[in-house]
């Protein structure tokens, strides 16, 4: 019990600083511009806590989903308003309206590069520059049959439209996004020895998306710790060294090393390693271990692996801005709208995310951060963008748009914003909830990261 409150506790943390630094920065930049601020307030609701100060109501709301700054004289017709309550505000210049309504997401990027650098040096296990190469292929899944194997490179992918040139594919990301949009995809790879082939694949649901079974990326084989009287330990591997080779074979992924260690029992081979910028060769003794039922080295693996901060960013906008483009497109809408999930989803990852590690509830936080700059600038209304196209509307044509078609526009998107969160949000308890009071597990073979702790 104890343990489920503190993950709630982390959730609400991590949450709250997400919508405090987005509500921070309109406020900052408001203040800086001198404009009227009424309320400064993170979650909606009967406030908890509230305290007024120089005017302006300070609080915290009872529901966490969000939070506002109140200022009126955004709003088209604002002043009017502010008359009706006794109020005298002078209208403001357009132009203000546009660095405060950018502020908010402003703030969430400034924290999403913040935590990108946190989770760069604090997680030590770098991620390999090319991710477009498959690490590992499980021999009883589906991608195995097709044809996939530990080595390739996808560098192109196709749908059911075979009249459309294959997509480049470049990272592993734009792959599993991809793919996730068609039941079935025609992959170009390239095998480590060079040869080129088409290699067709089936797609399989996962959560409401799309998914090809039982592969993982590349991923470096960076070592954590060595245990005490293992092979490794008398072979001389050390902690932050990086396995690269064994037995002349290049490593793809932990999950290489740990199927190829299997086979070298009671078997000295020679195992490449890098250690501070040098290549070394040393000899290893795989040796069988009673209580996990096979052989090891005796070593456990640094598993979080992580980009340089600009990478983070660009991976996380990159995707969001690939599947607002494929909900714009016709053919691919459907797809990409059922990859979608709402708060419940977002709850739900979070949990998962808290209970890894701290890291990895920070690199989630930072792809919200991200997702929720991106989306709040879209030039539609209740969200910053639509103010900042009011504004421009304002500027072009000298004058505020009226305020009943401001207020209309405003309502229309709210209730249809309001439904699409209520829809999500039942999708992602079918989708989600429901299957974990069922007893449902999701096969290691159907994942595409499982664990490897050690080896």
């Amino acid at each position: 019990m104890l343990s489920i409150i503190i993950n709630i506790f982390k959730i609400l943390i991590l949450f709250g600083v997400t919508v405090f630094v987005h509500e921070l920065g309109h406020y900052l930049v408001a203040r800086m511009l001198g404009l009227q601020i009424d309320v400064f307030s993170i979650g909606f609701g009967p406030a908890l806590l509230k305290r007024r100060h120089n005017g302006i109501v300070y609080k915290i709301g009872a529901i966490p989903f969000g939070g506002y700054v109140a200022l009126p004289q955004m709003d088209p017709g604002g002043e009017e308003k502010s008359d009706r309550d006794g109020r005298r505000l002078p209208r403001i210049a357009a132009w203000k309206k546009i660095p405060v309504a950018f502020s908010g997401a402003a703030g969430n990027l400034i924290l999403a590069f913040v935590l990108a650098y946190i989770i760069f040096h604090g997680g030590q296990a770098y991620a390999p520059e090319k991710t477009n190469i498959i690490g590992y292929v499980y021999t009883n899944s589906p991608a195995y049959e097709a044809g996939l194997r530990i080595g390739d490179e996808i560098t192109g992918l196709r749908g059911a439209d075979v009249s459309r040139p294959p997509m480049v594919i470049t990272s592993w990301e734009q792959f599993l996004l991809e793919s996730s949009m068609h039941e079935r995809v025609e992959l170009r790879v390239v095998s480590g020895e060079g040869e080129h082939r088409t290699v067709l694949c089936e797609t399989e649901k996962f959560w409401g998306s799309r998914m090809i079974p039982g592969i993982t990326p590349f991923t470096y084989c960076l070592v954590l710790n060595v245990r005490p009287n293992s092979s490794a330990r008398e072979a001389g591997i050390q902690p932050r060294d990086r396995i690269v080779e064994l037995n002349g074979q290049p490593l793809f992924s932990r999950e290489h090393l740990v199927m190829l260690v299997g086979q070298y029992r009671d078997v000295t081979v020679p195992v490449v390693i890098e250690r501070g910028g040098a290549t070394m060769e040393l000899q290893v003794t795989p040796k069988y271990d009673e209580e996990i039922g096979r052989a090891l080295i005796g070593i456990e693996f640094n598993t979080l692996d992580v980009r340089r901060p600009a990478e983070q960013i660009k991976s996380h906008a990159t995707m969001i801005f690939r599947i607002l483009q494929k909900l714009a497109t016709p053919r691919e809408s459907k797809a990409a709208s059922d990859s979608l999930g709402g708060p419940i989803a977002i709850f739900v990852i979070f949990w998962l995310s808290v209970q890894g590690s701290i890291l990895v509830a920070l690199s989630f936080t930072c792809f919200i951060n991200v997702n929720l700059a991106v989306i709040n600038l879209l030039p539609l209304p209740v969200l910053d963008g639509g103010h900042i196209l009011f504004a421009l509307i304002e500027i072009i044509t000298r004058r505020p748009l009226h305020r009943r078609v401001a207020d209309t526009l405003a309502n229309i998107f709210a209730v249809l914003l309001i439904t699409l969160f209520v829809l999500l949000s039942c999708r992602d308890v079918k989708r989600m909830v429901l299957p974990m009071f069922a007893g449902d597990e999701v096969p290691a073979a159907e994942t595409n990261a499982p664990p490897v702790p050690q080896e």
